[in-house]
């Protein structure tokens, strides 16, 4: 990991804090750029979002599902979390939360876009830093590899009906023609055009080839994320420094989620015998959201300055914290883990001192 990557935490804090002072100084200029849009998609974010998620993307060979059934345990608590715990447990807690007890401290024209925006944060798992907390956690790289590509390809087919599902239990309107061009723009168009470019580069330089690209494009994304970061909250800077109760409020059932699910995969890992290094990424994985999609569905279905948008907007606040205390909670439990009936049963504890 560079230098720079290890003090993403730092350079994200930098980009929120400095969006919001630019938002607030210059609201001109962000509602100008908030204006160049076509068909409710804004130009500026989906470019930042692609230069994000295309080398992200470029990096996954969706050849290694081919591997899935050498973890086929984690792979399966995986994706019960993602798609049929988080989700739900997601909208459970936003109504709980935001449309029950903190319904009389919230404008009370935003409180379903509030639940929209936090629906929209977890109905897709993250596919692009997840590579980076495995590595932290020390994760088996293929099965993060395996987990993301079949990730991908579900969420191609399943974001946009459970999305649309979810927010129609919660008496929302779905933009069914929106929410579709975003599953298109920001998934499978990404997609295609990344492994595109993937199979390009190996069959003209190989392996080598492809190392080198990713070196190069790996600081695009971050500098696109850091962009984002601070488009995004130039956009909602007056809000928050307006309303910085919502955005505490906003938190909650967000943090309470992330360590729900996380926890859970990693106790199902444990009960089912899965090995320690693909039970860290598993939970990491279960618990981390694509936020990227997420926020660019939020605007695209409801706009800039909507609830929707700020409430994804505070799931990007506090991901990369969040996500950093849930590595050091699975690295500094491996005893532990490596201690559970199951594990011990299957042999796969690490040797002592390793």
């Amino acid at each position: 990991m560079s230098t720079f990557e290890r003090y993403l935490t730092a350079w994200v804090g930098f980009c929120i804090v400095a969006g919001i002072a630019l938002g607030h100084f210059f609201p001109a200029v962000f509602q100008s750029i908030g204006a160049a849009e076509i068909a409710k998609v804004n130009l500026p974010v989906a470019v930042l979002i692609w230069l994000m998620i295309v080398p992200m993307l470029v990096k996954i060979d969706f050849s290694a599902l081919s591997k899935v059934k050498e973890h086929w345990r984690g792979i399966g608590v995986t994706l019960f979390i993602n798609w049929a715990v988080k989700p739900f447990s997601m909208a459970l807690l936003g109504w709980i939360f935001i449309g029950g007890l903190f319904r009389p401290y919230l404008p009370a024209d935003q409180i379903n876009s509030y639940i929209a925006g936090l629906i929209l944060l977890a109905a897709a798992p993250c596919t692009a830093m997840v590579f980076v907390w495995s590595n932290l956690s020390r994760g088996e790289p293929h099965f993060t590899l395996s987990q993301v590509a079949l990730n991908d390809i579900i969420m191609v087919f399943a974001f946009a009906p459970l999305v649309g599902l979810l927010l129609g239990l919660s008496a929302i309107t779905v933009p069914w023609g929106t929410l579709v061009l975003s599953v298109a723009l920001y998934i499978v168009v990404p997609v295609i055009l990344a492994q595109v470019v993937r199979r390009r580069v190996l069959s003209v330089g190989g392996q080598q080839a492809l190392d080198g690209l990713l070196w190069h494009l790996q600081p695009l994304s971050l500098l696109a994320l850091l962009a984002t970061l601070t488009l995004l909250f130039g956009f909602q800077g007056q809000q928050i420094l307006a309303q910085p109760l919502i955005i505490a409020m906003l938190a909650v059932p967000i943090l309470i989620q992330v360590y729900f699910n996380s926890g859970l995969a990693y106790l199902l890992n444990r009960a089912a015998g899965e090995a320690h290094c693909v039970a860290g990424p598993s939970a990491l994985i279960g618990a981390s959201n694509f936020f990227e999609l997420a926020v660019a569905a939020a605007i695209s279905l409801f706009g800039f300055h909507s609830g929707a948008a700020l409430a994804t907007v505070v799931g990007v606040l506090i991901e990369v914290p969040v996500m950093l205390s849930v590595v050091k909670i699975v690295s500094a439990s491996r005893g532990w883990y490596e201690s559970g009936q199951a594990v011990r049963k299957r042999g796969l504890a690490a040797p002592v001192g390793e």
